[in-house]
């Protein structure tokens, strides 16, 4: 072999050989649909992790919600996920929509409160939650902690059984409700939520948000104490007259209980470090915080990581 060809294959094993030392890891991260928050949040967190930890590229993953999210990383096809924690809890003991097979979910974080949005217009008529019967209603997206709690909330009024139901995503919903196809439509999600806004913002048609705070007592009775009343500002949305009553329940950040411990450390240390970055993707971010974690907001354990990173924090979770 001359000179110049045993050069070329040199260099070429050098190029091989570091081509494969600067390999990233990818890391997933589930969030939801394009309406809600979780997709931004999802996203700017993505953004973090890739810039702050060596090595890694995370990548955020549009989703169904929560529930695809909690068999996505519970069955490791994906690596962190956003949920609410009436859903985790479903997971975690193999209730409802995961059939008998509990999944080994821990919780990371505690993040912000989710609120359940019952929402029509005031050129429906409907002003009252009991005028919901009878009534073409999406319950959220098939996949989604939406649908899993309007179905409760619903069911919280004797309403399950007796409206028309229809199972769309947000943007679907606004879209369906300004075209007359829908009477009403459930979301749960942080506020400000982009398709409710859009809706609001809709020239000719004024918002109405429904009461209902009164179901979290109701529902808390039946599946366990993770729901609280809770309100909606009438400054959040453009129409509003007053603020509504409404039933919240919180989101957290989990993964699956074999993530390794150094990963997790580094993604809380980078996620809490870091908020201020958080909040310019949506201001929900503002109320994740370490004092959250001991509030027993999350009914899912914590990954040991996490129990850990927080005693070094100063924060005792039980």
């Amino acid at each position: 072999m001359s000179l110049r060809n045993v050069v070329a294959v040199i260099g070429a094993a050098v190029f091989l050989l570091a081509a494969c030392g600067e390999r990233q890891q990818m890391l997933s991260i589930t969030t939801g649909g394009t309406g809600g928050v979780y997709y931004p949040l999802g996203g700017g967190l993505a953004n973090l992790l890739s810039e702050k930890m060596p090595g890694v590229q995370a990548t955020s993953e549009v989703t169904g919600g929560s529930v695809d999210n909690l068999k996505l990383v519970g069955t490791n096809q994906a690596d962190l996920g956003l949920t609410m924690a009436d859903a985790a809890f479903d997971a975690l003991i193999g209730r409802d929509r995961f059939d008998g097979k509990p999944l080994p979910i821990r919780t990371l974080a505690v993040l912000y409160p989710n609120r359940m949005h019952a929402v029509t217009v005031q050129q429906s008529g409907i002003r009252d939650f009991s005028e919901l019967a009878g009534k073409r209603v999406s319950v959220g997206s098939p996949g989604s902690a939406t649908e899993l709690m309007a179905v409760r909330v619903l069911e919280a009024y004797g309403l399950d059984q007796s409206i028309r139901r229809e199972r769309l995503s947000a943007v679907e919903s606004v879209n369906a409700l300004k075209d007359g196809k829908i009477d009403a439509f459930f979301f749960c999600a942080g506020l400000p939520t982009a398709a409710v806004t859009d809706l609001a913002a809709t020239p000719g048609l004024t918002l109405q948000l429904l009461d209902h705070a009164e179901a979290a007592e109701r529902m808390n009775a039946k599946y366990g104490p993770m729901y609280t009343a809770g309100s909606i500002p009438k400054e959040v949305y453009p129409g509003m007259t007053n603020d509504a009553n409404n039933a919240d329940v919180w989101n957290i950040l989990f993964a699956n209980e074999s993530m390794p411990d150094g990963l997790v450390r580094d993604i809380l240390t980078i996620m809490f470090d870091n908020r201020d970055a958080l909040e310019l993707v949506h201001k929900e971010a503002a109320q994740i915080n370490l004092e959250n974690q001991a509030r027993k907001l999350s009914p899912v354990p914590y990954h040991p990581a996490a129990l850990a990173f927080y005693r070094e924090r100063g924060i005792a979770v039980e």
